[in-house]
């Protein structure tokens, strides 16, 4: 690839035979992304009840020897790691459902995912169904991904209208927080209770469990993900010019939603639902990184920030009492939300 052809604010990488571009600004958002995430990792091992100074945290996490190995070790530590890893899905799902919808109202929690693993998990546990916790986060799975086949599969007409993919994903998301509320109302009473606390979004009692199974999830998306960046480029293209192309444009927007729709279900079953941030994670990222696309890398960074630094508010804002971290996303998040509306309907969307 000659100087000629590269875009304005791309570079050129090369590994032998092959060669890729590189947006310049992304790569700097997304180094300036992992130190912020350095630090509100730091800040959440160190902050609690008690105050741990960074040097202790960091003998605990290289695994020498301290006196605050249990706090750190087993209390924050597995917290901590499970928001991570849910900040990186939720970034990553949202990035991809917006892409694909061409909409940055779309995201996982509006279009139904969240919802649809909210119904599952609650009617299974409000009447019994499920009786252990172990057994919530396959009930979460199963339920989201259920509810993102049906609005994709309801918003197909010889392909995938972004607009109507919206419409549909909200208002099965609708019909679902309808169907959630009867089963809380009709359901055993202690069972229901649970299903609302879990429906919150909650950190609470994360632990290796989560993490474990969460991190194969993310590595096992790893290729796929990259496949998805280099796909945005066609996807970009309206439907007209991507089929004069010959880009199979279908079966990209089928395979990015899949994965968005896996991932964001898979971080449902770890916490519950935790709102808005698939929502506002790839708004964030992008305007960050100035690029035409959504970057992926930035938005699961974006993610992983935001769900850190809420958790870590929710823990030491009302301390004592630790509040769901889904709670502070909403109290960010809402507000964000009605002004997306806002914005699109200045714009005439």
């Amino acid at each position: 690839m000659s100087a000629a052809v590269v875009p304005a604010g791309y570079r050129v990488l090369r590994a032998g035979p092959a060669s890729f571009l590189l947006h310049r600004r992304s790569a700097l958002a997304a180094a300036g992304l992992l130190l912020l995430l350095a630090a509100a990792v730091v800040a959440s091992l160190c902050l609690g009840e008690s105050t741990v100074s960074p040097a202790e945290v960091l003998k605990v996490v290289t695994g020498r020897p301290s006196p605050h190995e249990l706090v750190v070790g087993e209390f924050r530590l597995p917290r901590v790691q499970v928001g991570l890893l849910v900040g990186l899905a939720l970034g990553l799902a949202g990035a991809l459902v917006q892409t694909v919808a061409r909409n940055p109202l779309a995201s996982p929690d509006v279009v139904g995912v969240s919802h649809g693993a909210a119904a599952l998990v609650v009617g299974l546990l409000a009447y019994g169904v499920v009786g252990s916790a172990g057994q919530v986060p396959y009930a979460a799975v199963g339920g989201g991904l259920v509810a993102g086949l049906l609005v994709y599969s309801l918003a197909w007409r010889g392909g995938l209208h972004a607009q109507r993919f919206v419409l549909i994903g909200i208002g099965i998301s609708v019909a679902l927080s309808s169907l959630t509320t009867v089963f809380l109302t009709k359901g055993d009473g202690l069972q229901a209770q649970q299903a609302k606390v879990w429906m919150t979004g909650s950190l609470n009692g994360a632990g290796h469990a989560q993490s474990g199974w969460l991190s194969w999830v993310l590595l096992a998306a790893l290729p796929v993900a990259l496949w998805a960046a280099r796909a945005q480029r066609s996807i970009s293209f309206d439907d007209a010019s991507a089929v004069g192309l010959g880009l199979r444009l279908n079966r990209t927007r089928a395979g990015m939603a899949l994965l968005g729709i896996v991932l964001a279900s898979c971080a449902a079953g770890a916490t519950g639902p935790v709102d808005f941030v698939a929502l506002m994670a790839p708004q964030i990222a992008v305007r960050l990184a100035r690029s035409a696309q959504i970057p992926l890398l930035c938005s699961a960074l974006t993610g992983a920030v935001v769900v850190v630094l809420a958790d870590l508010l929710a823990r030491r804002m009302l301390a004592p009492v630790e509040l769901p971290v889904g709670v502070v996303t909403g109290l960010v998040g809402a507000p964000y939300l009605m002004w997306l509306l806002l914005r699109s309907r200045r714009g005439g969307s």
